[in-house]
């Protein structure tokens, strides 16, 4: 390339691939200033700049935001502090990264679950994306209160156990709206009740549970963590849902 060429916005643009309005920006901003033509006051692009928007896309790559590439354009040369920022970054990417596959395995999990049930009401839907948004937030509660093994086992189920666990929560929540004012002792209720903690306790498993009851955790501590996920139901529901889970319950220590 002959370094003396000259280049217009342009040539420049189709060059480095990048857009004439972004090179407008960088020029605003002073992080890639070319010449100006004395006359027209057009921008005159040359060899330099090039290389300046080489080092620009560098650390644009590396994750740093423009104004923290200004500082570092001219250097010179860098020390451990630069070590020490990109470790900032590095962190930082890895939080982001993680986001991002939570959000992927999320959007198939709804996709798929959209698709199977071909209905599901908003409001239910909506939780159920909350409560998956906000899994790594009650994996840390859990870690928080010893329960790092309960988390361990948790993450290594399959997506397709996850995905059975939202649509017994979705039927469940269906009956709720169908089945909510009978007597909690109804037979259709505690039958509602049976199916859906059997298919809690069978996505658990044994270990799990067991693991969960020898743990000894506040009842403020359990609200807190219930919090983080927000019911569907309005709250009369939500507490006669509560009211027939607790007949069950003594049902089952009485047989």
């Amino acid at each position: 390339m002959n370094k003396n060429h000259k280049f217009s916005i342009g040539e420049f643009s189709e060059k480095t691939g990048i857009s004439i309005p972004t090179l407008h920006y960088y020029d605003e901003i002073g992080i890639l200033r070319p010449e100006k033509n004395p006359s027209s006051g057009h921008r005159i692009y040359n060899y330099q700049d090039i290389i300046t928007l080489q080092k620009i896309l560098s650390l644009k790559f590396l994750g740093y935001s423009l104004d923290k590439i200004a500082n570092l354009l001219y250097e010179s040369s860098f020390t451990v502090d630069l070590n020490e920022s990109l470790s900032l970054h590095l962190q930082a990417l890895d939080k982001e990264k993680e986001q991002i596959e939570q959000s992927i395995k999320s959007i198939k999990r709804v996709i798929k679950l959209v698709k199977e049930e071909g209905e599901v009401d908003s409001a239910l839907l909506f939780s159920l994306i909350h409560g998956m948004r906000t899994e790594y937030i009650e994996e840390e509660w859990m870690e928080s209160h010893m329960l790092t093994e309960v988390v361990e086992e948790l993450t290594k189920k399959p997506e397709e156990d996850k995905i059975a666990l939202d649509k017994t929560f979705i039927h469940l929540s269906k009956e709720v709206k169908q089945l909510y004012g009978k007597s909690v002792d109804d037979p259709k209720v505690q039958g509602m009740i049976k199916t859906y903690l059997e298919a809690s306790f069978s996505f658990l498993g044994e270990d799990l549970i067991q693991k969960l009851a020898d743990t000894n955790i506040e009842e403020l501590d359990i609200q807190e963590l219930e919090n983080m996920a927000p019911s569907p139901f309005t709250e009369d529901e939500q507490n006669w849902l509560n009211q027939a889970m607790e007949f069950y319950m003594k049902q089952e220590e009485l047989e």
